[in-house]
């Protein structure tokens, strides 16, 4: 008899884990968050992991309160061996894994215990972090604090983004997912309980965390810059205009300060930098932007971009930390 399995799932992340179970087994339903407004008409927009679903012929459920009576109900109807739940956006209640006769699985992107929680991709790449890792684990009613199936490490490179590190997370778990799905069915399943003394636990992002501040040595601001690309954006202001940094590094080979030790004002731009981009100086150090987009206009090459504006003549250019009103859409 083919395993029986419930996808909980959402955003792009969660898409390689279920093509990867449908390949294997028996997924007669998938459970979603409901469509939400998106873009500048906020126009209704299905979650990337309906669309797979519908487009492989897979039922989707799309609620509100997962863990509503009615619910339950209708999940209790699939007779589901098992729940993978990965990336879905909702803590799942007591009854509710109780519902599958072999429990729930659960694929998250960090080492556990460290970075529990909403952003364990972009607090990696916050923290400095030179690798993390994804984690399966057997779920319970707390939050990511079931005991550990399996864990692979992935390292991170020096200037790789959030979404690129998401994507190369989201296939190594897939394929991890699956060898965690086969140990659920064994007599004994493999368990290892976290060690809680070790555990940190990551915020939701939010629209302002991507807001950039120069005061900050190269590396932090180049560490937030690629944490926040591509949601919710690495944003600094320019005469008044929101600026997206799209691709950034940190200029090891530019001297802090000039020849009279006089150190830039934070945010300061100094021309261009050794690898083509667009050198602006931070509180120790500077940063090179490679790519931007600005307010209304598609990326581009930020020396490129720096060129082309009339302002960019001025004295003493630089950028500044976005307030409220400028912020991008």
């Amino acid at each position: 008899m083919a395993l029986r399995i419930v996808f909980f799932g959402t955003p792009e992340f969660a898409i390689p884990s279920l093509v990867e179970l449908h390949m294997h087994f028996e997924v007669p339903l998938v459970v979603a968050q409901p469509d939400r407004p998106k873009g500048r008409g906020r126009a209704l927009a299905a979650p990337p992991i309906k669309e797979k679903a519908l487009e492989r012929g897979i039922p989707c459920l799309q609620v509100e309160r997962p863990n509503a009576p009615g619910a339950i109900a209708a999940l209790r109807k699939v007779e589901a061996d098992l729940f993978v739940v990965v990336a879905y956006g909702a803590l799942l209640s007591k009854e509710l894994l109780a519902v599958p006769k072999l429990g729930a699985i659960n694929l998250h992107a960090s080492l556990l215990p460290e970075f529990r929680g909403a952003s364990p991709i972009q607090a990696a790449l916050l923290a400095g972090r030179t690798e993390t890792g994804v984690t399966t684990m057997w779920m319970d009613e707390g939050l990511d604090t079931g005991d550990i199936i399996l864990q692979r490490t992935v390292p991170i490179g020096p200037d790789e983004t959030a979404g690129e590190l998401s994507s190369r997370l989201a296939r190594e778990g897939a394929m991890m997912l699956s060898f965690s799905v086969e140990d659920a069915t064994n007599d004994h399943p493999h368990r290892l309980p976290q060690d809680a003394s070790r555990a940190t636990l990551t915020k939701k992002i939010r629209k302002s965390d991507g807001w950039l501040d120069f005061t900050p040595a190269a590396q932090e601001v180049h560490d937030r810059a690629r944490a926040m690309t591509p949601w919710p954006g690495a944003i600094a202001t320019f005469d008044g205009s929101p600026v997206r940094f799209e691709r950034t590094r940190v200029a090891t080979e530019v001297e802090d300060g000039d020849r009279a030790g006089a150190r830039p004002e934070p945010g300061a731009i100094g021309g261009e930098g050794p690898q083509g981009g667009l050198l602006v100086a931070c509180g120790k150090g500077a940063i090179e932007v490679l790519r931007v987009r600005p307010a209304g206009r598609k990326t581009m090459d930020a020396l490129d971009w720096w060129r082309g504006l009339r302002s960019g003549k001025g004295s003493a250019p630089r950028f500044t930390t976005p307030s409220r009103d400028e912020e991008m859409s």
